[in-house]
């Protein structure tokens, strides 16, 4: 019992207070596995050592042939078989190249001066001491050797016949020199097969002899993804649909009861970072089923006929499985629509997208086996990908309004040390238009402006600091600006702020700056949209005018302009080219939309060249008209311009509460104030929180 107890503490340590490995960890495959190879490594070792140490150790001293044969003439080969190793004193070894000659021990005591005229004293005396005394001496082949040596006994009548013996060790040596080179080449081949064979060379999927196997991850009863619904906020509606289906998995009676049946799958679309992949997370985390994760690139290989394979292997393990969820992230990868461009058709993409088609509507209803997939681009999907039977259900996942936001920062503040007087919900009105990881990377950039900063809380000056740093880009104090330069920025910032102070349908101002942002923001006014879903006219030219506020107010105090509104003019051209050719605004086009959602005419032009120098035309006038109306509007109010600028120029950052002060309130919010309280029409109404009930885009006019 106590050894149970102490390893549950030392997995504990290991993996954390839940006892459980990380994701899709498997701690028996982090152990070092000895097999086959490892003896064919010890083999091949040992082989060498005993060349390395033979080389050494049984070689003697080295002699030319000349000295041999003035040996052989003195009778000093040792033929003793009980000394000798073979029949003769005299072997050829090492690959044939060498010869060995064993001599009598007394002879080289009695001949001293024989061996002393063709050796040094140091490898005379060894060669005494010796009880095996060795000498050789190379040749360049055995066979001119053999020839010579019996021309030379056929000479020397009077010397005893000897013939050279082959050392048979040195034989197997040469063939294992021979074979070696061979034996090598294959131990790399495998070893490179095992290499791409998969993680830990295990020669698993992915491997080249399991190219068609599939790549998916399988988080079964093992293993545990520490993720649930609970870690999942601004996403009620979403979630009320995929935990459905989760229920359905868990208990499919309370369903099939009613005669209803399970959806084949769900497809969750939306912009990147709302948290799809996120909630299929918790999808896996909350099942308690087998649950298949892989990406749409999974299936895209090289080689043809590969994807196919492995969306076959995958419904295989599926079904072995079932019930289950595969979850296919990034599905646009395989899923685009067949045959709308020639072009850039790939028809081992359209194979798998096939076999994926034919897979999912080719099982029965019964198996329990569900597929959730995700994708940012819907419209590029295949129509037979899309129908009921395949994916029933398409679950959206928009950007988080308020109350979302507010939700999402809670969450991602749980780990974070805060300030007591941190107002998340001020946070979530600042923050329109952010998505859940943008949430997560301004809350993870405050706690890191607060460690810079040496505190001991994250505050709400920290958070202010991290969107502008999300939005605009790292603050740039450093930076060297002239002081002429300075003063422009300075008031082209203040013609965007006072056009968006006094224009109706106009953001309302958060923050104006001259501190230079990023790459390329010189300066930039930061305003709080409204959640709002449709614009009319007035409301797109407010935001024009207010865009054109920065050029229009250096064309008024300085007589010239600069290339500082060239974000400005990029946002003004878009809107006004979908103001006439998406959305039909315009009397001489018409209620006309050339918008191509699926671009399937690419490269050509839904318009004739005479439409286009019409939308061209009816562009300009839609600019130019916004552009004098803004010069009008600055000139009127070029006073308030000028004590904003200066303000600008002194303090480098004002907020809503900084411009009120200098110029008044903003007179729109006073009458919407009003209107909303009559019977307080005498006293002053109260200031309303800014930017509430927002939830578009945040847009920054960047300088």
């Amino acid at each position: 019992m106590a050894q149970n107890d102490k390893n549950q503490n030392d997995l504990g340590k290991k993996y954390g207070p839940d006892n459980q490995p990380p994701m899709g960890d498997d701690p028996q495959k982090k152990k070092t596995r000895f097999n086959v190879y490892w003896i064919y490594g010890i083999i091949f070792v040992a082989i060498v050592g005993y060349n390395l140490v033979r080389n050494v150790s049984e070689r003697g001293i080295e002699i030319n042939q000349q000295n041999f044969y003035e040996i052989l003439r003195n009778g000093d080969i040792d033929n003793d078989l009980t000394k000798s190793r073979t029949k003769t004193g005299v072997v050829v070894i090492r690959n044939k190249k060498i010869v060995k000659a064993f001599i009598k021990k007394d002879s080289v005591i009695k001949k001293a001066a024989l061996y002393k005229s063709f050796i040094n004293a140091d490898e005379f005396t060894a060669l005494a001491k010796s009880e095996n005394p060795q000498l050789y001496f190379s040749i360049v082949k055995d066979e001119t050797f053999i020839k010579q040596l019996e021309d030379w006994l056929n000479q020397n009548p009077n010397i005893a016949k000897i013939s050279p013996a082959y050392d048979e060790d040195a034989e197997w040596f040469s063939i294992i020199a021979n074979i070696l080179p061979i034996l090598l080449i294959l131990l790399v081949f495998i070893l490179m097969m095992r290499k791409v064979g998969g993680p830990g060379g295990s020669g698993g999927p992915g491997g080249i002899f399991n190219i068609g196997k599939s790549k998916a991850t399988l988080f079964d009863k093992g293993t545990r993804v520490n993720i649930n619904f609970n870690d999942v906020a601004g996403l009620d509606e979403a979630k009320v649909e995929v935990m459905e289906i989760v229920d359905f998995l868990k208990n499919p009676k309370k369903y099939t009861a009613l005669g209803g049946k399970i959806p084949k799958g769900a497809l969750l679309v939306g912009p990147p970072g709302t948290g799809k992949t996120l909630l299929a997370k918790a999808v896996a985390g909350e099942a308690q089923v087998p649950f298949f994760s892989l990406s749409g690139s999974d299936f895209v290989e090289m080689f043809v006929g590969v994807g196919a394979s492995r969306v076959r292997d995958l419904f295989k393990q599926a079904r072995e499985k079932a019930p289950c969820i595969i979850f296919i992230d990034e599905i646009d990868a395989i899923g685009r629509a067949r045959g709308k461009n020639v072009m850039m058709s790939n028809d081992e993409r359209e194979n798998t997208l096939n076999q994926l088609l034919v897979e999912m509507d080719g099982f029965g209803t019964d198996l329990g086996i569900i597929i959730l997939a995700a994708t940012n681009r819907p419209d590029v999907l295949d129509t037979a990908l899309l129908r009921p039977g395949r994916f029933d259900r398409q679950i959206t996942i928009d950007r988080p309004d308020l109350v979302g936001r507010e939700a999402i920062f809670k969450v991602h503040l749980t780990p974070i040390k805060i300030s007591q007087t941190l107002d998340i919900h001020k946070l979530a009105e600042q923050t329109p238009g952010f998505a859940g990881a943008d949430i997560a990377n301004v809350c993870n950039e405050a706690a890191l402006i607060a460690a810079r900063k040496n505190k001991e809380a994250v505050d709400m000056s920290d958070f202010q600091d991290a969107i502008d740093r999300v939005i605009g880009g790292l603050e740039k104090r450093n930076k060297i600006i002239s002081p002429e330069e300075k003063e422009i920025i300075a008031y082209h910032e203040a013609g965007h702020a006072i056009c968006g102070w006094y224009l109706e349908h106009a953001y309302p101002l958060l923050k104006v700056t001259v501190v230079p942002r990023g790459s390329a923001a010189l300066g930039y006014a930061q305003y709080t949209p409204k959640e709002q879903y449709l614009y009319n006219t007035d409301q797109l030219m407010d935001q024009i005018c207010m865009t054109l506020g920065g050029r229009a107010s250096e064309d008024i105090f300085f007589g010239k302009i600069s290339t500082g509104a060239s974000n400005d003019l990029q946002q003004i051209t878009k809107i006004a080219y979908s103001m006439i050719t998406v959305y039909g605004m315009n009397d001489k086009i018409g209620n006309i939309s050339y918008y191509d959602p699926t671009q399937e005419n690419m490269f050509t032009k839904p318009f004739s060249e005479e439409t286009g120098k019409m939308i061209d035309e009816e562009v300009r006038k839609l600019i130019e008209l916004a552009y004098v109306r803004t010069k009008e509007l600055l000139t009127e109010k070029k006073g308030d311009v000028e004590k904003l600028a200066k303000e600008l120029l002194k303090k480098e950052v004002l907020f809503k509460s900084d411009v009120e002060s200098l110029i008044g309130k903003r007179p729109f919010e006073e009458k919407k104030s009003l209107d909303a309280n009559p019977e307080d029409a005498v006293t002053e109404a109260p200031e309303k929180n800014e930017g509430e009930g927002m939830d578009a885009i945040n847009h920054p006019n960047q300088m």
